[in-house]
């Protein structure tokens, strides 16, 4: 099936930048896949762009392999907040390292671009202000919020083997 249009697949999608980038996406003219288990995401983000005819809000969980017909993914999916992180801190972890090999694993079938979303959490507790792209960190791999943290820090390892 051949498309006119950039389909792009954002996970997290339903999520306060997801469904920014939704926003954005569709006013570049792209067909644009939200995908969202709305764990933490949330409808009414989205909800202005469910008439639309290049947007698709489609509820999955990135931690379950999904098979789309895309050009481009972002991975966005995440808990983000320390309230929804610490819920579940498995789900969490198994989020971002599940997710970004299910993602990478769809790119690479459909010889599709790939983003992965991270954050300046993978760096823990800096020593140092701002910091360095090859400052390496001060982590707690076993604290409170490491679930966080470390499945970001899994999927950009991940991202950089794949």
């Amino acid at each position: 099936m051949q498309h006119l249009r950039k389909r792009v697949l954002v996970t997290g999608g339903a999520g306060f930048l997801g469904s920014h980038l939704c926003d954005a996406l569709l006013a570049d003219g792209c067909d644009v896949l939200c995908l969202d288990n709305l764990f933490c995401g949330q409808k009414d983000n989205i909800a202005h762009l469910l008439g639309n005819p290049h947007f698709e809000f489609i509820r999955h969980d990135v931690t379950f392999p999904i098979y789309l017909e895309v050009d481009e993914i972002s991975n966005l999916a995440c808990p983000a907040s320390p309230f929804h992180y610490q819920h579940d801190p498995v789900q969490t972890l198994k989020t971002s390292v599940h997710g970004a090999i299910n993602m990478l694993g769809l790119a690479k079938r459909l010889g599709a671009k790939i983003m992965q979303a991270s954050t300046s959490e993978v760096y823990g507790d800096p020593d140092i202000h701002p910091q360095t792209e090859d400052y390496h960190g001060n982590v707690n791999p076993i604290g409170i919020r490491a679930c966080y943290d470390e499945g970001k820090r899994a999927a950009e390892t991940l991202f950089f083997d794949y």
